[in-house]
């Protein structure tokens, strides 16, 4: 039987899962935050989760019906290091609750829980939670566009955006290491002699800074430079850190060749370029559809009309919307303050929000089922 969407039981979920911290360079704490995911979950859904280690990492899925044709995608990881909740315990005042995590993105995590019990069908829905969200989902990404494969959606429980809106479109992440080899000689008897990598570097910095186009939303950002072993030696060796984000797989395209078709300026320099393309972007018509039917049921549902944005951060979305699924994010928690001490997630929101997630699953989940009869 489903189980009515109740805010008081919500909370406490919320609450017990903040009370577990699990940040994700800690594969322990991580380990026994799954333990407790997979407890409530259990408790909640009715159902066990299937345990997935992957490089360490423990995801956990829960699967309704032979195959996934929607797939609710959650993280139980955060940036917090253990003892946060020492310092910054979980509280609930003043129309919010508060604590590690609570934001980004474990109310987020209960919401989907409870709007999973609600459903009176569940056949088609998949639960994904991973526990590697915050390091980029390096050993999950698999995982999740396996899972995502053939689904008519992907509904992402990342908390929203200012003011509640959802997210429309992510920009896509591409990271790169620019690697400068030059050679050594003493800066004061004879630095003509060498090839200096900081001067190298310096030229290749101007270029990659270059290739940014705010008009289209692209930013090519040289981040953490390093070069050189002493003060008096010219430099052998340099390294660039490149944080690249961009709207369109087009964009992301042209500044991969870019990168990559760099050439070194000083005679005998060499440069190597690693890295690469991290995340596809989430693209306005991946979600647009999506938004349209969470809109018209937001309306039925007599809840505040709702918006949606842009934002630069990329999300697990960006995988799913990366392999021609469906995405829409942004459908957590309503607050702010996301890996600031300043996390909030306010209480008056998560019912509703709730709500229109659990009606969402259902419309899209019962599509086309009348003409399979």
């Amino acid at each position: 039987m489903p189980n009515p969407v109740q805010v008081d039981d919500i909370i406490d979920t919320i609450r017990t899962l903040v009370q577990c911290e699990s940040p994700s360079s800690d594969h322990a704490a991580v380990a026994a935050s799954a333990d407790l995911v997979a407890e409530i979950g259990e408790a909640i859904l009715g159902a066990s989760a299937e345990r997935i280690e992957i490089g360490g990492v423990h995801h956990l899925r829960w699967t309704f019906g032979t195959s996934t044709k929607v797939l609710l995608l959650a993280h139980h990881d955060t940036v917090w290091p253990l003892g946060t909740i020492e310092r910054l315990p979980y509280h609930v005042g003043d129309g919010v609750l508060t604590g590690p995590g609570c934001f980004d993105m474990k109310a987020g995590l209960a919401m989907a829980m409870h709007a999973i019990a609600a459903l009176e069908d569940r056949d088609g829905v998949t639960l994904l939670v991973t526990g590697d969200e915050e390091l980029g989902s390096p050993n999950s990404r698999q995982l999740i566009e396996q899972t995502a494969r053939g689904a008519r959606a992907a509904l992402v429980l990342e908390a929203s955006a200012d003011g509640g809106a959802l997210k429309l479109e992510r920009k896509g992440v591409s990271l790169y290491e620019l690697v400068v080899t030059g050679s050594a000689a003493h800066a004061g008897l004879e630095p003509e002699k060498g090839v200096n990598a900081s001067v190298e570097l310096a030229h290749q910095v101007l270029a990659i800074a270059a290739l940014t186009d705010h008009e289209l939303g692209t930013t090519v950002t040289p981040t953490l430079a390093m070069s050189g072993t002493t003060s008096n030696t010219v430099p052998a060796r340099a390294t660039l850190k490149v944080d690249v984000r961009v709207r369109t797989a087009a964009e992301q395209q042209r500044i991969d060749l870019a990168m990559r078709t760099l050439r070194a300026v000083l005679e005998g320099a060499k440069i190597e370029v690693l890295g690469g393309v991290n995340r596809l972007p989430l693209e306005r018509s991946a979600s647009i559809e999506l938004f349209g039917r969470a809109t018209a049921i937001a309306a039925r549902l007599g809840l505040e009309p709702l918006s949606g944005v842009a934002v630069g951060g990329a999300s697990d979305g960006n995988y799913t919307a990366g392999i021609g699924v469906p995405t829409l994010d942004g459908l957590g928690a309503v607050g702010g303050g996301a890996h600031a001490e300043s996390e909030h997630v306010v209480i008056a929101e998560i019912e509703p929000r709730t709500k229109l997630l659990s009606a969402l699953v259902a419309e899209l989940i019962g599509e086309g089922e009348e003409g399979q009869r």
